[in-house]
C-alpha cells in the first residue's frame, strides 16, 4: 500500500494519485509515456450523469482551489495555480490572444483543439469549464456540452476538447 503524503489515505500500489485528495503520489524523474486504463481505484470513473448549467453563484477567491490537468495520453501532469481562470487551447502562427494553459507541445492540433478552445474558472471552491465555441466541441465524461455555458467539474471528471482527453483533478 501507499500512504498519501498530503491526507494519509491508504491507496493501491501503482497508484498515480491519491483518489481522496488528488495528490499526485509518484513523482517521475523523466517524463514518461504512459498506457492508461480504468483501475478498481475510481482514478478515471466516468459517471454518466446529465450535465446542466449550475445556479449562479457569487464570486469569491480560489486561493483554496488547486488544480491540476492529467493529460491522458501522455501521462504529463500541469498543475495550474494563483489565478481563477484559465483558458484552455493551443498557439498557431499570428495568433494575437494566447491560450493560458497551451496544448500545442501535445499534438492538440492534430486532437481538434482550437485555438481558444475553453476556459476552466474558480469560484466559491468550485471549477466550472464553458465551451468557447470551439470547432470540435467538448465533452465530459462523454457528454457533448453546449457552448459558452458553465458546467460543474468534479474531481476526476474526463475533459475531451475535441479527441484530447485531460482528467481534471481538484483538491480543495
Amino acid at each position: 500500500m501507499i500512504i498519501c503524503p498530503n491526507c494519509q489515505s491508504r491507496e493501491l500500489n501503482g497508484s498515480l494519485f491519491c483518489s481522496e485528495c488528488g495528490a499526485q503520489l509518484v513523482v517521475p524523474k523523466v517524463p514518461t509515456t504512459h498506457s492508461i486504463e480504468r483501475n478498481q481505484t475510481g482514478l478515471f470513473r466516468l459517471q454518466t450523469r446529465p450535465l446542466s448549467p449550475p445556479s449562479p453563484v457569487t464570486p469569491s477567491t480560489a486561493a483554496q482551489v488547486e488544480i491540476s490537468l492529467h493529460l491522458v495520453q501522455s501521462g504529463m501532469i500541469l498543475h495550474l495555480s494563483d489565478k481563477k481562470e484559465y483558458t484552455l487551447g493551443r498557439i498557431a502562427d499570428g495568433q494575437t490572444t494566447l491560450p493560458d494553459v497551451d496544448f500545442s507541445p501535445y499534438e492538440a492540433y492534430a486532437q481538434g483543439v482550437s485555438r481558444l478552445h475553453a476556459v476552466l474558472k474558480i469560484n466559491n471552491q468550485r471549477v466550472f469549464l464553458r465551451d468557447l465555441g470551439s470547432s470540435n466541441g467538448t465533452r465530459v465524461n462523454g457528454q457533448k456540452i453546449s457552448p459558452n455555458q458553465d458546467y460543474l467539474l468534479n474531481h476526476g471528471d474526463i475533459v475531451a476538447l475535441g479527441r484530447f482527453k485531460i482528467q481534471v483533478l481538484i483538491r480543495k
